[in-house]
């Protein structure tokens, strides 16, 4: 089954072009099943380059997955024509009477600033609130997995003396945990962050679990016992070029940044990045939609409970 998304998007021609299963809304309309309700809270600058990312690991599924892209009204994208915003975005109070079977949200490239300081804060605690009623399970990536580890349990974060950034290998700590099955023992993901969050202020919490973790990059998956929250330090959902990118804008800024570990073949920027995570993040978001939401989410979707 495909991915239900608008043909306009620009993520209909770049994953068609890959030979991957989207669907338009006209024929997903004449089909006799609920597709599962997904919100994006887009964060990211470049809002379409993560929509293209997340977009691409959802439809991954054998469900029919229906997309509802979100933007902050209190902070407005400086990267993303205002076009393409206000074509295939809503803002929060336009879906707050909204039930969905799952909730991302984005990194943002603002964990330097303490989270209060976020231009957005306020409306984000809202919507991080709203989710615990409306959401069935929400899945929070790299800085969100910060924000909301700290809005709902608050645990912090801790500035790191330099940027974590490269692919770094991980390991499974429970098997037989849903939304890591089918991981090998040990795989790999990309991390691009200033700050990390620690496991002994997480074991302090009875509902949290550390799914995954890497002695380089430090926690990697926590969940609550129930799935309803998931958060996720780093980066499964990114291209193979976009470490490689971030390096080059930083180097162009003057900004002192070293070549991404483990990324470049030889630690060479002048060889095509090797991509490693791929097969775990297809089924990182694809164990998500499974296990965490399509197995466990009401068929009527107005009967979500709050978590």
């Amino acid at each position: 089954m495909p991915i239900k998304i608008p043909s306009e998007l620009p993520a209909y021609k770049v994953l068609s072009n890959e030979n991957i299963f989207v669907m338009n809304n006209e024929r997903a309309n004449t089909q006799d099943i609920r597709p599962l309700k997904i919100a994006v809270l887009n964060l990211m600058p470049k809002k379409i380059q993560a929509e293209n990312q997340i977009l691409r690991y959802l439809s991954n599924t054998p469900l029919q997955v229906e997309i509802k892209l979100v933007q902050t009204k209190s902070y407005t994208s400086q990267n993303t024509p205002i076009e393409h915003l206000d074509k295939f975005y809503s803002y929060f109070n336009e879906i707050r009477d909204e039930k969905f079977d799952g909730l991302i949200i984005t990194g943002a490239p603002v964990e330097r600033l303490e989270f209060e300081e976020v231009a957005y804060w306020d409306e984000l605690k809202e919507i991080m609130e709203w989710s615990r009623s409306n959401v069935f399970s929400t899945l929070h990536i790299c800085w969100a997995s910060q924000a909301g580890l700290y809005y709902h349990y608050g645990i912090p974060k801790y500035l790191l003396d330099e940027k974590k950034f490269g692919v770094f290998s991980h390991r499974v700590n429970d098997e037989k945990a849903e939304l890591t099955r089918g991981l090998s023992d040990i795989f790999y993901a990309p991390h691009s962050r200033h700050t990390e969050v620690r496991r002994e202020d997480i074991e302090k919490v009875e509902e949290l679990q550390i799914l995954s973790e890497s002695d380089e990059a430090g926690v990697f998956i926590v969940a609550t016992r129930d799935n309803r929250k998931i958060f996720i330090t780093g980066h499964l959902e990114y291209d193979r070029n976009t470490l490689m990118d971030e390096y080059y804008r930083d180097k162009e800024k003057g900004m002192e940044i070293n070549i991404p570990k483990n990324y470049f073949p030889d630690d060479n920027p002048d060889l095509v990045p090797s991509m490693r995570w791929r097969g775990s993040a297809h089924i990182v978001f694809a164990n998500w939609l499974n296990y965490c939401v399509y197995q466990n989410t009401p068929f009527n979707i107005s009967d979500i409970k709050n978590s």
